[in-house]
């Protein structure tokens, strides 16, 4: 499920379920957070490296996983809701340098992870989109980390609609820093994290923190509590119900219009 590696002050977290697209479930989200936490108190990690195996970066949450959430109480979802946001804000907190290296899909919960990151290179062929709306849901969870790395206005459009759009797309929204073709990514990579290698780390740890300094409202854990509350009431609502009822069984929820209706 997680393939970890230390070597050249390298820390590799590499999400290994290709399977299924890399996609979250409650041991992943576990083992990613743990992973994080023991590479940054491991001193001989300078750079953290976040990548997956197979065709897609991270497609979002597990089918299965799903399931269990629709069928879940309110009181558990917040519950597994809380355990997905430590994970996105212990990431984003880790004072050492976050590398995502991106080939395909990030959807959802991929996308977040992306948000993350400190520096992201994308394929030409990589993917993203916040499809939650579609299933009569929000991007809760991740929502602080998305919005802050693209803004409010382009949060607004990509909330609202669940469209997916294209790494060209992502590298004009701030979401990506580099864009390469597929042969060229690990090239790209390793000559990132040469760069980072060359930097202090402790000086590195000191412009994370000040890069984080503008933004106030993240700091709080509280905000982590409204939005585990947030997805957890619209999992149980009858839209979201609805919602994911019908992706489950491949039509298209009830608020569609029909073809030739306006």
């Amino acid at each position: 499920m997680l393939k970890l590696e230390v070597s050249g002050g390298i820390g590799s977290i590499r999400i290994a379920r290709p399977e299924v697209h890399n996609a979250f479930n409650g041991e992943l989200v576990t083992g990613i957070m743990d992973a994080v936490e023991a590479m940054t108190e491991n001193s001989e990690v300078r750079v953290i490296l976040l990548c997956s195996e197979g065709r897609s970066f991270c497609a979002g949450a597990d089918l299965g996983w799903m399931k269990g959430m629709v069928t879940a109480s309110r009181e558990d979802n917040e519950t597994g809701a809380l355990r997905m946001g430590g994970l996105f804000r212990a990431l984003n907190s880790c004072p050492k340098p976050v590398v995502a290296r991106v080939q395909g899909a990030a959807i959802g919960g991929g996308l977040g992870l992306v948000s993350c990151a400190d520096i992201v290179v994308a394929s030409t062929r990589a993917k993203f989109g916040l499809s939650e709306v579609r299933l009569g849901l929000a991007p809760a969870v991740i929502s602080p980390f998305v919005v802050s790395k693209i803004g409010e206005s382009q949060a607004r459009r990509y909330f609202l609609t669940g469209e997916r759009f294209s790494a060209a797309d992502a590298l004009s929204l701030g979401l990506v820093h580099e864009v390469v073709e597929e042969e060229e990514l690990d090239t790209a990579v390793e000559e990132i994290i040469a760069s980072l290698l060359k930097g202090g780390p402790g000086a590195q740890e000191a412009c994370k923190a000040l890069a984080r300094e503008g933004r106030l409202q993240m700091t709080s854990a509280a905000l982590d509590e409204d939005n585990a509350k947030v997805i957890a009431a619209l999992r149980v609502s009858p839209e979201g119900q609805e919602g994911l009822a019908a992706f489950f069984e491949g039509r298209a929820p009830g608020w569609v219009p029909e073809e030739g209706s306006k």
